[in-house]
């Protein structure tokens, strides 16, 4: 079943707002600012940033022409050393030149909680004349997601009869089968969905995680030499569940920052703090502050959640609690015998019946995002230690990695030297960027890395 709120939340209305496509509308900023005299390098993929006694000096781009051992191509070329007066990362979720600052600078996430990430599964449909209209916005909460787990979905109406519809889990479910792309999938099964979707055609397929933690998780935003915005500093209003605004606002004031270091000719810290003030005094700070709370409050479920974010819009945002602790997502999920002891029964995903008109499995979603990767180069999925992953992992949790990919990178298969054990298998060439695997593998033994430049999935009107 399903009913309607009877009002909406201030958070959830969406008047006065656009429903536009963020691919399109990012290809059009690039052209306006080349046509500025600006230098857009989209085929060049920053490896890791480069230091100079302790300040950020720039970013070194990632090698090129490399087999799927590492040994140099006849196409070989070593990546670039960029070297820059400022950095700023703007590099979308858990981006691996912002992992590595975060690693390599202690002191930016030395006061900040632990970040708290949903994936969001997202198809494009074109629907049949009527169905629904260009800016109509519905939000869900629950089903699939069980009641006591976070999750949510969104249907925007776009023109040309197109609908954008999603779905977004919560990674920090103890659940070691939680796959957010079988949830989507289920989540389509419902009766008010198929009466937008039903007869219409599947266009376009993605997948990301979202930083949903708010304000508490927010890391330093400055250092000698670096500067941090968008989802890399975590800028996201988990309430509304979205973030571009917020971007580009920070955009806005990373550039009149930089116009001031510019002038000084000086980019230490104490002058690029000038960065925090803007933020402080701006309305992004007005906006997190008062959804600071909102991601905790649901840490008791659907309703619970409900409740509190009911408490936190008469209370500034503050509710019954402030800055609750959190932990790391991957260390919410539960080992199947503790999962069996609290739930009474062994972890099993409700499934669906793929029948790729209406229902995808992961692949054919996987092709409807474009993804392209060259296939003889080196894994740009680093499994650290492969013994954990085909034994203790598989006894343990059940191998939760071929669930909660979204692009099915992961399978187990049978072992040819052992017919009783099953091996990991990856095809990182299906590999939609998303980060899951990073954020919730429960040994952190998985790192994303970038792949060659200019490779991934092809996100046309997402």
């Amino acid at each position: 079943g399903a009913f309607k709120l009877p009002y909406t939340p201030p958070t959830l209305n969406n008047h006065g707002c656009y429903v536009i496509s963020l691919n399109k509308f990012t290809g059009w900023l690039g052209e306006q600012v080349e046509a500025n005299g600006v230098d857009i390098f989209a085929g060049l993929a920053g490896y890791e940033l480069l230091f100079e006694d302790g300040k950020v000096t720039g970013v070194q781009t990632v090698d090129m022409g490399l087999d799927k051992e590492g040994n140099p191509k006849s196409n070989f070329e070593p990546g670039s050393i960029i070297k820059a007066k400022i950095t700023i990362l703007c590099e979308g979720v858990h981006g691996n030149l912002t992992q590595d600052a975060f690693e390599k600078i202690p002191e930016l996430t030395a006061d900040s909680l632990p970040q708290a990430y949903l994936t969001g599964v997202k198809e494009v449909w074109e629907v049949p004349e009527g169905r629904i209209k260009p800016g109509d916005v519905i939000h869900t909460f629950g089903w699939p997601q069980p009641n006591n787990e976070y999750g949510g979905s969104w249907i925007y109406g776009m023109s040309n009869n197109m609908v954008s519809i999603g779905y977004a889990v919560g990674l920090n479910s103890p659940d070691p089968t939680n796959d957010p792309h079988m949830k989507f999938q289920r989540l389509k099964t419902h009766p008010v969905i198929k009466k937008i979707l039903d007869g219409g055609k599947m266009l376009h397929y993605g997948a990301k995680t979202i930083p949903d933690n708010g304000y508490y998780s927010m890391p330093k935003l400055y250092h000698d030499g670096l500067l941090l915005c968008g989802d890399s500093a975590g800028f996201l209003n988990p309430a509304r569940l979205k973030g571009i605004h917020l971007a580009i606002k920070s955009g806005i004031l990373v550039a009149e920052t930089l116009i001031e270091a510019i002038k000084k000719d000086d980019y230490s810290k104490e002058i690029l703090k000038i960065y925090k003030d803007k933020f402080e005094n701006s309305w992004i700070k007005e906006e997190l502050f008062k959804t600071r709370n909102f991601h905790a409050g649901f840490k008791g479920g659907l309703f619970a959640g409900m409740f509190h974010s009911m408490m936190q819009m008469v209370t500034g945002g503050n509710g019954l609690f402030n800055r609750k602790e959190n932990k790391p997502d991957n260390t919410y999920m539960m080992k199947i015998s503790d999962y069996k002891k609290k739930f009474g029964r062994i972890p099993n995903k409700e499934s669906v019946k793929f029948d790729n008109e209406y229902l995808f499995d992961k692949l054919t979603d996987v092709y409807k995002s474009g993804t392209m990767h060259e296939e003889e180069q080196p894994s740009h999925l680093i499994i650290a230690d492969l013994d954990i992953c085909n034994n203790r992992c598989t006894e343990e949790y059940g191998n939760p990695c071929q669930h909660f990919c979204p692009a099915q990178v992961y399978q187990m298969e049978d072992d040819p030297d052992n017919e009783s054990k099953k091996k990991l298998m990856l095809t990182p060439s299906n590999c939609i960027h998303c980060k899951t695997c990073d954020i919730v593998d429960p040994y952190q033994v998985i790192k994303w890395v970038t792949p060659q430049g200019g490779e991934g999935p092809n996100y046309t009107n997402l």
